[in-house]
């Protein structure tokens, strides 16, 4: 399709379609998380092998394409912090997912476009409106409903889950710094040989090989879950405009419920409900202001 040329209504579909089902994969590398927590195996193992994994699809598919091309980058540093940033996010997700609901971490997470936006005044120079920083405190307050600070309900990983959102962050800062600088292949590339580098001292340390079908199940999905959902995020955004594709990103609160419930038996309180269509709605206002303004877009994607 050529760039200058509007996306025709099919195209809208198929675009929609696909980042539906990439959101899908999103939820499955936590609910895969969770589970495997759930058996005793250690943590960073499975992180270890959820990076693994994308990082041999990637060189499968692309190095045999380009050879050195991949690994060539314009700005390694920048690189290295981006890899970084997504890993420590994958930890402090990792972690919390542990010890909270797959819907409250999910709710949580929809808490990135408003630190985003918050963090590009300082990082990016970006001019944020009373507007946004309005949406910015509501969305917090949404998140305060959620997890019931000075309630016994509160868990301290609720902290640890917003951690992994400022994390995200970063992620897509630091990304928005190598746009037309390095392939979004090469970003792949280094995003998970890094953290495999970084994983891999800690992760045989105590190796648990899983012992049920189930968890087999789930150790393989946690590393295809999250090339499958960056592939097909990647050509859904073929098909349609990212502006077009960001609220949907919302369903995944959805696919949460119903993993935290069918999976795990964990139904979602009333909190969720009364909390997480104010993070929701506070994103998405500051997602239309933003449009408005037509600055680049506040990704909402999960990244795991």
């Amino acid at each position: 399709m050529p760039a200058n040329s509007a996306p025709s209504k099919d195209n809208l579909l198929v675009g929609i379609g696909l980042v539906l089902i990439a959101y899908i994969g999103f939820t499955a590398i936590d609910t895969s998380a969770k589970w495997l927590g759930r058996t005793g195996m250690p943590w960073m193992e499975f992180i270890f092998v959820r990076y693994l994994v994308h990082f041999l699809v990637i060189a499968i598919l692309f190095l045999p394409q380009r050879g050195k091309a991949l690994v060539r980058t314009g700005n390694l540093k920048i690189e290295v912090l981006r890899a970084l940033f997504l890993l420590a996010s994958t930890l402090c997700n990792f972690f919390a997912v542990q010890y909270l609901p797959l819907t409250v971490t999910g709710a949580i997470a929809f808490t990135m476009p408003l630190i985003l936006c918050a963090l590009s005044v300082p990082l990016l120079g970006e001019a944020v409106g009373w507007r946004r920083w309005t949406a910015i405190a509501v969305g917090f307050v949404g998140v305060l409903v959620i997890v019931r600070p000075g309630t016994e309900a509160f868990h301290p990983a609720a902290l640890a889950s917003l951690a992994g959102a400022t994390m995200s962050a970063f992620y897509f800062i630091s990304t928005r710094r190598l746009a037309g600088v390095d392939s979004a292949a090469t970003q792949q590339f280094y995003a998970a040989l890094v953290s495999v580098l970084c994983v891999a001292p800690f992760a045989f340390n105590g190796w648990v090989w899983p012992t049920q079908p189930v968890d087999w199940f789930f150790f393989g999905l946690i590393g295809l879950a999250g090339v499958f959902s960056h592939q097909i995020f990647s050509i859904a955004v073929r098909f349609a405009p990212a502006t077009i594709l960001a609220p949907f990103a919302y369903f995944q609160i959805i696919y949460a419920i119903a993993s935290s419930w069918l999976i795990f038996n964990q139904p979602p309180s009333v909190w969720i409900f009364v909390g997480a269509p104010i993070v929701i709605g506070s994103g998405l206002y500051v997602w239309l202001r933003e449009r408005q303004l037509q600055k680049p877009l506040t990704p909402v994607v999960a990244e795991d």
